[in-house]
């Protein structure tokens, strides 16, 4: 099971980091992922780290965003900085043992999300 955390309203040009936490066993042998979805567009995966923790992250979110794992806390996070109106979204964590499942969209598991609203 996974769970969201950390959304909120804030500024443009803010950060604001979100956390997801999973439980179960052999979390650290998952790769997992952010996903966003903004009002009116598809989801997105912006960001995710495999086991070994290679990173991978889109290119409307590189050099601003930056996805991490501790896996002893069983968790993943997305520092956000220099955030915009259009980072607007419902953020949501997913995992899957295989990485190309969360490159295509298609991890086995999901957790809810949790709002950011970046205001203008």
């Amino acid at each position: 099971q996974l769970q969201a955390s950390g959304g909120g309203v804030v500024q443009a040009g803010d950060s604001l980091r979100i956390s997801c936490v999973a439980t179960g066993r052999a979390f650290n042998t998952y790769t997992v992922g952010w996903f966003r979805q903004a009002p009116g567009k598809r989801r997105e995966l912006i960001a995710c780290i495999t086991d070994g923790g290679t990173t991978y992250h889109s290119d409307s979110v590189k050099g601003r965003f930056t996805m991490s794992r501790d896996n002893g806390d069983n968790a993943v996070y997305l520092l956000m900085n220099i955030l915009k109106p259009e980072d607007t979204a419902i953020y949501s964590c997913a995992a899957d043992k295989s990485m190309a499942a969360v490159l295509r969209g298609t991890p086995n598991y999901w957790g809810q999300g949790t709002l950011v609203t970046v205001s203008s």
